[in-house]
């Protein structure tokens, strides 16, 4: 008996990446990044009950440039993960299927995401 060659599923290499696909594994990384960002905020508060040295170390480190960057992407995966879930909750309810609404609510989504980020990073250096 000859082997039956049989296609081969379509994968990630095939696919031209949409903006569906884009925000539902980005939402999926930023959770990801919440629960490791959560984890450094839990290290901080640990720190403050644990003594003024080693608060003021670990908030050296927070207050670093790398500290301060790793704080702005988490406050960013913070407001994107909710601002998507907010999109998934008019979803549930069976609002916005249209190609065109995705795509646009999409687009807020990012939008909003980032101008929360700087408002949230603009209150707190003004």
């Amino acid at each position: 008996m000859a082997k039956v060659e049989r296609p081969l599923s379509p994968h990630l290499q095939i696919y031209r990446p949409q903006i569906t696909s884009v925000l539902s594994i980005l939402h999926r990384i930023t959770g990801v990044a919440l629960g490791v960002g959560l984890l450094l905020v839990s290290w901080w508060l640990i720190a403050a009950a644990a003594g003024e040295e080693y608060f003021t170390f670990v908030n050296g480190l927070m207050g670093s440039w790398f500290g301060r960057i790793v704080l702005f992407g988490f406050s960013w995966a913070l407001f994107y993960h909710f601002c998507n879930g907010i999109r998934h909750l008019f979803w549930d309810i069976g609002k916005g299927f249209d190609k065109a609404d995705v795509a646009r609510s999409g687009q807020i989504v990012i939008a909003a995401s980032v101008v929360l980020t700087l408002i949230a990073w603009i209150g707190a250096y003004a």
